[in-house]
């Protein structure tokens, strides 16, 4: 790994991080883009190392946020979703290695733009 890919990756860390804290978004969102566009990672591969990122990412948010009260009365929703959610990682990433680099592109962007819109279009708070 060169220099300047070690500041590049250190430069989406910290971007990520900061996304993710502030709102609950970075391994997609954040990194796999940057990985694919800064350091010329195909996309499954930026998809997959973007995963392995957000694990201890999304756990000390999680234990920071919950230290600031932010998960109170949430941890029944917060068991059921990630059981849902971890099945369906793992029939996820199955489909994953079944698709062209160029197709799961699409459909990433598809996603970032169809919730980004809904998003800003609702504005809800």
């Amino acid at each position: 790994m060169t220099n300047s890919a070690i500041i590049t990756s250190i430069g989406i860390g910290l971007l990520a991080g900061i996304i993710a804290g502030l709102c609950g978004v970075g391994g997609g969102v954040v990194m796999v883009p940057a990985f694919v566009l800064m350091l010329g990672m195909a996309q499954k591969t930026a998809v997959a190392t973007s995963l392995a990122v957000i694990i201890p990412t999304a756990l000390i948010a999680t234990i920071q946020n919950s230290k600031n009260g932010l998960l109170v009365g949430q941890w029944k929703i917060i068991a059921i979703t990630t059981i849902a959610a971890a099945i369906m990682a793992w029939y996820g990433s199955s489909l994953l290695t079944s698709l062209r680099n160029e197709t799961l592109t699409r459909v990433f962007g598809l996603v970032l733009v169809v919730f980004g819109v809904r998003m800003l279009w609702q504005g809800k708070a």
